[in-house]
């Protein structure tokens, strides 16, 4: 919507003699109030609104030895046959059904399909986050209590 729309449209609520028009798109939200006798004039709120952007995952450096090489080479053969539980939802991390309950999972712990590997809650309501594949958790990315993005990294699973 461009400003010349912005001014019709407040001529345009001006002479219908509403007092009030509330406008809401994708990326703008206008409030248009006309004023009463006592008042002059219209009053236009424009508010543009922010739209979400990801965040950045932030990586850990890797501490490597003097033989960097060796090690490096199979750390990346061990790390191509293991398989990444991502994210389904945009909401926060829980490893817990409930604070005084034990973890879903841990490293170390043998999963198969269906179990439940931890709880995501958005809008209030806690997601039960099961596994699609059988292994064993290596590795837990993420904090309890933290926010997750959508298709973010939870867990690396060896499935052998």
């Amino acid at each position: 919507m461009d400003l010349k729309d912005i001014q019709n449209l407040i001529k345009f609520v001006a002479k219908s003699g509403a007092s009030e028009v509330k406008l809401e798109t994708d990326d703008i939200k206008i409030t248009i109030k006309t004023g009463s006798e006592n008042e002059r004039g219209e009053t236009t709120y424009i508010q543009q609104i922010p739209t979400m952007q990801a965040q950045p995952n932030i990586q850990q450096p890797q501490v490597q030895e003097a033989n960097g090489a060796n090690q490096s080479s199979t750390q990346e053969d061990a790390d191509s046959k293991l398989i990444t539980i991502k994210s389904p939802i945009i909401g926060t991390f829980y490893r817990k059904p409930s604070p005084d309950k034990p973890v879903f999972v841990e490293v170390g712990s043998t999963i198969n399909i269906g179990d439940v590997l931890c709880v995501i809650e958005a809008m209030k309501l806690f997601n039960e986050i099961e596994s699609e594949i059988s292994g064993k958790i290596v590795k837990v990315l993420i904090d309890d209590s933290s926010p997750v993005e959508f298709d973010q990294p939870l867990f690396l699973v060896d499935p052998s």
